[in-house]
């Protein structure tokens, strides 16, 4: 009898919300000394991105998203639903608006959504629907599978990754070499046991994990030297 292969995943993206997009721009600018790279617009949930590398040997196909919702551009989704990343939460917004962008969550690819999500699920970690979702590029309509509630919440103050699995093309692969290059990441918490299982569940192994106030620390090196990016509990 076969039995299905485990389940494996790796760090996918590290996304930055802000305020609006020409903030992300330049607090990119003035933090990590580089001009992010083209992204694009997400109609099914009114946002739009800036992209750039930020791969090494560690994490080959990572990358960087400055992501904030687009001006003008309503949700698809059906109230009560909501965008992703908790971008609709006026205590999120309010905070990117006084205090400028900020690292919120981050995201994973993995070899099969679904079973990722029915994986957490059997923890008791909701991590929503499985979503198709696409966005047109100069290369062709680029398409993908996402985990998203309807609340839009990204749990354990963004500690808890989004699952993404990616169609026939991955977006890292026609992205230049940007100058960052992704270090490490560690997140801490303080159900850090919760969340070291369902790491475990989706297999997710290059993420560290500990006890205490919540918080991403993502390492990066630049053109500026090493640089720290957290999230504070944001």
């Amino acid at each position: 009898m076969s039995t299905a292969a485990p389940l494996t995943s790796r760090i996918d993206h590290l996304v930055v919300a802000a305020a609006s997009l020409a903030d992300g721009v330049r607090w990119c600018e003035k933090t990590l000394g580089i001009t992010p790279g083209p992204g694009g617009e997400h109609r099914l949930m009114g946002t739009h991105n800036r992209l750039f590398s930020i791969a090494s040997p560690a994490f080959p196909l990572a990358y960087f998203e400055i992501i904030a919702i687009q001006a003008g551009a309503a949700s698809a989704r059906s109230a009560p639903e909501r965008r992703w990343f908790d971008l609709d939460d006026p205590e999120l917004q309010a905070h990117l608006t006084q205090y400028g962008p900020g690292l919120v969550h981050f995201v994973v690819s993995t070899t099969h959504a679904d079973a990722g999500a029915r994986a957490l699920a059997r923890l008791g970690l909701d991590r929503g629907a499985v979503l198709p979702a696409s966005r047109p590029t100069a290369q062709g309509l680029l398409s993908w599978k996402i985990t998203v509630r309807q609340d839009g919440q990204r749990l354990f103050y963004g500690a808890l990754p989004t699952l993404i699995e990616w169609g026939a093309v991955h977006p890292a692969r026609s992205m230049p070499s940007s100058g960052v290059v992704l270090q490490s990441l560690a997140v801490r918490h303080p159900r850090a046991a919760a969340l070291r299982a369902g790491y475990d569940a989706i297999g997710l192994a290059d993420v560290k994990v500990t006890p205490g106030s919540p918080n991403l620390t993502a390492t990066l090196q630049t053109p500026l030297g090493a640089v720290t990016i957290e999230s504070r509990g944001l």
